[in-house]
């Protein structure tokens, strides 16, 4: 299966000079933990929830601090057309949940979860692939920042 086949395609893009509030209301009203940010057609981060409680609220940020001071600028994506079991091992690898889906010409198409995998997946693999992704560390890990 490929991840175009179960990724998600309604993706909102948000720009890094927004405030964290107005990222974390955006979350709430589509009921998501993660956003992409971009700067024009460019993709330059990650904000997650949690990047908005650790990074941000927990250090003092107020509520419109920027969501390029919480956010993990480091870009970890993979391509539609590669096949979900890699981008699943590749999750597992980095020790993220989500990541951002591109199309060859590099440009965003939609996010894989691990949600998507556990439903295209069977049960096993889905397993060690959340076991692997729960272990300490990992590219956007709260202290590697």
């Amino acid at each position: 299966m490929k991840v175009h086949e179960t990724m998600t395609r309604d993706v909102c893009l948000v720009d890094p000079e927004r405030s964290i509030r107005e990222a974390a209301e955006m979350m709430a009203e589509r009921d998501i933990g993660v956003l992409p940010v971009g700067e024009g057609d460019r993709l330059v981060g990650m904000v997650t929830d949690r990047d908005i409680v650790v990074r941000g609220v927990a250090k003092g940020c107020g509520a419109e601090a920027k969501i390029r001071d919480v956010m993990s600028p480091e870009v970890l994506y993979c391509f539609e057309d590669e096949e979900l079991e890699d981008a699943a091992h590749h999750m597992a690898e980095l020790k993220v949940r989500r990541l951002p889906v591109l199309n060859r010409d590099k440009r965003l198409v939609g996010i894989v979860s691990i949600g998507d995998v556990s439903h295209s997946e069977d049960a096993i693999k889905t397993g060690k692939t959340v076991a692997e992704i729960s272990q300490p560390g990992g590219a956007h890990s709260q202290t590697s920042h």
